[in-house]
């Protein structure tokens, strides 16, 4: 943690517990990093599934190309937020009225998932004209990843048999110009394996282009870069994939890339703040309940991983009894929802962990207050506060 977070974790008040704490800082240092890492030719969409806090989109619109949203309502927020910087619109079930409203917003590219969502697009044009990417399920075999949306039977993008279809009905419109593929097939990949994949798309690419007379001047990889939450400290290597997009864009003059990383831009800026309330013993095994819970942090219920922590000691106690702790042992930390599944961490270490020290879980900026089930027990939202060269406390979100 740097210094000016951990200050400011260990001089938090137990009634301003649990909070998310964003380091803009360290955020603005990583995506320019990223962004320094890649070639020209390809460009940077921040995926904002991944966390829309305006601060954050704040910061990265000076860093990236634009944003990509999967809903109205994402669009509606990063328009709104960043009114200046370009939206790519993807995700699949467009209903009528997002296509309407991604035309009346000027998305600067619709990603489009299948060919009823193509009718529906045509049927709404009138006079205006859309720049779209198709979205493919191409049948590459991933192999074991975190997650896969596709490679596999799977209800995103476009089974490669209907491509032609898409490709007839776009050739006799004018209003939609084609301008290249979209594929987004896995997350969790590290950069090799990452590289390796842009590889057999653009190989698949490049055939079925030269196949069909159809000019695709732009490809989109999708996001998925891996986030080892084992090792917080280990990252992605952007300068490796930098390195291996240039190579193969050598062999492909006039293409554009285009990523659309999430998790791995945000997650390392942000941090879950709690405190200990209770620590007890079942059945020859340790407890620690928190403050707070995977109602505001789902990602460990999610992903079934231990959220990496720090402990940060609170020395004052001013209670006539004794301080409840664990010292040297395995323990389990949980939150306050009546639920078994209610679990941060589980049988981690602790050198010592006593009632009323503070908890700060390490990688909370992306996939974490914004997929939780916020309203479980209605227990009070955590705060918001964004470190930058002073603490600048948000207060909730509305």
């Amino acid at each position: 943690m740097r210094q000016q977070l951990l200050q400011y974790v260990a001089e938090s008040a137990a009634e301003d517990l649990p909070a998310y704490v964003y380091d803009l800082g360290d955020l603005r240092e990583h995506a320019a990093a990223v962004r320094a890492a890649l070639p020209e030719r390809v460009q940077l969409f921040y995926a904002a599934k991944a966390n829309a806090d305006p601060r954050l989109l704040d910061v990265l619109r000076d860093h990236v190309d634009g944003f990509e949203v999967a809903s109205g309502g994402e669009l509606h927020h990063v328009h709104f937020t960043c009114p200046d910087t370009p939206i790519a619109f993807g995700g699949p079930g467009k209903t009528p009225a997002e296509l309407e409203h991604a035309l009346q917003a000027g998305v600067e590219r619709l990603h489009i998932e299948s060919e009823q969502e193509l009718h529906l697009l045509t049927g709404r044009l009138g006079e205006r004209t859309v720049d779209v990417l198709l979205r493919v399920n191409l049948p590459i075999a991933l192999g074991p990843v975190a997650l896969a949306m596709g490679g596999r039977p799977s209800p995103f993008g476009l089974d490669p048999s209907h491509l032609d279809r898409c490709l007839a009905l776009i050739a006799d419109d004018p209003r939609i110009r084609l301008r290249g593929i979209h594929v987004h097939l896995a997350s969790g990949l590290d950069a090799a394996a990452h590289l390796d994949l842009a590889r057999q798309v653009l190989t698949w690419v490049t055939e079925r282009s030269d196949r069909h007379g159809v000019e695709l001047t732009e490809v989109n990889l999708g996001g998925g870069m891996e986030v080892d939450y084992a090792d917080p400290d280990r990252r992605f290597d952007w300068a490796a994939f930098g390195a291996g997009l240039r190579r193969l864009l050598e062999g492909h003059p006039g293409l554009t890339l285009r990523i659309e990383p999430g998790r791995s831009v945000t997650v390392y800026c942000g941090w879950y703040v709690t405190e200990v309330l209770d620590i007890k013993r079942s059945h020859g095994r340790a407890f620690a309940v928190l403050r707070g819970g995977t109602h505001h942090l789902r990602t460990p219920a999610t992903k079934q991983h231990n959220q990496p922590f720090t402990v940060i000691p609170a020395d004052s106690w001013d209670r006539p009894w004794e301080r409840p702790e664990a010292e040297d042992e395995l323990i389990t930390l949980v939150g306050q929802l009546c639920t078994p599944k209610d679990v941060l961490a589980r049988n981690v270490h602790v050198g010592r962990l006593r009632v009323g020290d503070k908890i700060a879980f390490a990688l909370a900026g992306a996939y974490a207050w914004n997929i939780s089930h916020h309203e479980f027990l209605m227990h009070p939202a955590p705060q918001f506060h964004h470190l930058d060269h002073a603490p600048v406390p948000t207060g909730p979100l509305p």
